[in-house]
């Protein structure tokens, strides 16, 4: 299934979310690793703060094993629902933040 995610960023762990999305520790992360990776190359972060971006999750809660793992250390207030396919969001792409934020 599909969903549309929002959640605000802990902004103060810019530089350790880039570490583990360029270092291949998410990307290696079985079985949703690629698609964590995927999903955060396609967020966008509004001007508010707030991530978005759409993601393709087959536990039966939305994002079980992605929050647990990787998403709840460095969200807040995450929301899902559910779509018909990825989404596009207006706003700055989600890694060139985490580029600006971390150097």
């Amino acid at each position: 299934m599909h969903y549309a995610v929002s959640g605000k960023f802990l902004s103060s762990r810019s530089a350790e979310f880039l570490q583990l999305l360029t270092n291949g520790i998410i990307a290696n992360q079985k079985p949703d690793g690629k698609e964590i990776l995927a999903s955060m190359e396609r967020a966008v972060i509004d001007h508010q703060g707030t991530v978005l971006w759409s993601e393709v999750c087959y536990c039966s809660t939305p994002l079980q094993h992605e929050r647990e793992t990787v998403y709840d250390h460095f969200f807040t207030n995450l929301e899902t629902r559910q779509v018909d396919s990825y989404q596009d969001f207006a706003g700055q792409p989600f890694m060139a933040f985490l580029q600006d934020q971390s150097s």
